[in-house]
């Protein structure tokens, strides 16, 4: 009987390393086949030389979307079809304009961008003079000085944060907030310093919200650079101006779509994987890293099961999410068509942190599960990544509340350079490494493999 018991526990535990062998060379095969194409890359490439500006409602957003489309028609995926959904449409118009005017120093020309779904100047454009201030207590302190000013929120980025998403979250607000905090005082223009840790003279745009009830102002993000002189010239003379002229406005709504593309499931096609980025970027950028590079990083997840020969249980789509960057219509579409077609999602992934260097692997669930994931770190130690908390991500966050039980799954590459190119001019094609961007889709192919295989 002891005989017996043996040969069994030997039996298994063999059994168990061959399993472990059979998927450690599976995972080889991944990173091999990512390592060596340029497919994705050259995709990227066209991406964002060809729409570069591709902001929703765009003719830019529509040729990607058309791009992207006729990529995963090629690849003799099981279905590949457009999903509609309505976005915003705001037009940033003609190039802004701006300039200090002081007594004291002279007049100097500085680079500005209007933030994003930002009420323009009007034609004319607007003077005022200028009111500094670090954070919202501050402006809180001295909302009675504020009217008719333009207000001018300078905190920078904490250089002293290691995770520079950290820095971002703590700095953010005063762009996404700022305008309607200082219009609460009567300010007649919100000018924010750009959310980068890099001083350059690249403005970086993004996202501001208006308040209910409170006087839209137009605001615009001023490059680091420009900051600095202009805090360097309010110091000795508190009584300069600014002026700067926008012509943005917000119009009707206007129909999009996502571009999604999958592989069907061979046990369980009703139960379905969603890997994705991102298709639209700011209307000043390429949106290589920010987030063609992710776009490209979900369409080769899917290139690479095929190409090593994995034939997924599970339905894994690729999903060419519209809109985030703006309004975030293509995410609650998805989610939206996702709960009235009673579809069953198991798992969702978002590239949207750049292609850089992997570094991390973000799992999202209950500790009981995330324990079980953690058996799986053995098979990326090689390639340098760890396992983390977190996942999640913008355009996968609407099935939260359809899927209360759907597990997160994410890259966490190396982001320290990431907010040089953050919703700026300097985010093009040319700051891709293709490796590092391979990298990143092999290790999101592996997991993906790993869940399809055993689950969580």
């Amino acid at each position: 009987m002891r005989t017996l018991v043996l040969y069994l526990i030997i039996g298994i535990s063999s059994v168990s390393t061959l399993f472990s062998q059979t998927d450690e060379k599976q995972i080889e095969q991944i990173y091999h086949s990512a390592l060596n194409s340029w497919e994705a890359y050259n995709n990227l490439e066209w991406l964002c030389k060809n729409t570069a500006g591709r902001i929703c409602g765009t003719p830019e957003a529509a040729a990607a979307v058309e791009f992207t489309y006729q990529i995963m028609l090629e690849m003799n995926l099981d279905t590949v079809w457009k999903q509609d959904c309505m976005v915003k449409r705001w037009i940033r118009g003609e190039p802004e304009q701006a300039r200090i005017i002081s007594a004291m120093y002279g007049t100097k020309e500085v680079p500005v961008t209007a933030l994003g779904l930002s009420v323009g100047t009007g034609s004319p454009g607007l003077s005022a003079g200028i009111i500094e201030v670090n954070d919202f207590k501050e402006l809180d302190r001295i909302g009675d000085q504020v009217a008719g000013k333009i207000v001018f929120f300078n905190r920078p980025m904490d250089q002293n944060r290691i995770g520079t998403f950290s820095a971002y979250g703590a700095a953010v607000n005063q762009r996404t907030e700022g305008p309607a905090r200082a219009a609460k005082y009567g300010a007649l223009a919100c000018l924010v310093r750009s959310v980068t840790n890099e001083n350059d003279d690249y403005p970086h745009t993004g996202l501001t919200r208006y308040a209910d009830g409170l006087k839209q102002i137009p605001a615009v993000a001023i490059t680091t650079n420009g900051a600095n002189l202009l805090s360097s010239w309010l110091k000795n003379d508190p009584d300069l101006s600014f002026f700067f002229r926008t012509t943005c406005q917000t119009l009707s709504d206007v129909p999009s779509h996502n571009v999604i593309g999958e592989i069907r499931g061979s046990e369980y096609p009703e139960q379905i994987i969603t890997v994705g980025g991102h298709l639209d970027a700011w209307d000043n950028s390429e949106g290589a890293h920010d987030d063609g590079g992710g776009c490209m990083q979900a369409i080769e997840v899917l290139r690479l099961l095929n190409a090593t020969g994995i034939k997924p249980k599970h339905t894994i789509r690729a999903v060419m999410f519209m809109d985030e960057e703006v309004a975030q219509r293509g995410g609650q579409a998805y989610a939206r068509e996702a709960g009235e077609k009673g579809e069953i999602h198991i798992a969702a992934m978002e590239s949207d942190r750049g292609v850089l260097s992997p570094r991390n692997i973000a799992i999202g669930s209950d500790p009981v599960r995330f324990e079980k994931a953690m058996a799986w770190k053995k098979y990326f130690q090689p390639y340098g990544l760890g396992f983390v908390k977190g996942g999640g991500g913008v355009d996968i966050s609407p099935l939260k509340a359809i899927y209360p039980d759907i597990v997160w799954l994410g890259m966490v590459p190396d982001a320290q350079r990431y907010f040089r190119f953050h919703h700026s001019a300097f985010d093009t094609f040319e700051q891709v490494d293709r490796r590092e961007m391979q990298l990143g889709a092999a290790a999101m192919a592996s997991l993906i493999f790993l869940f399809d295989k055993y689950g969580l």
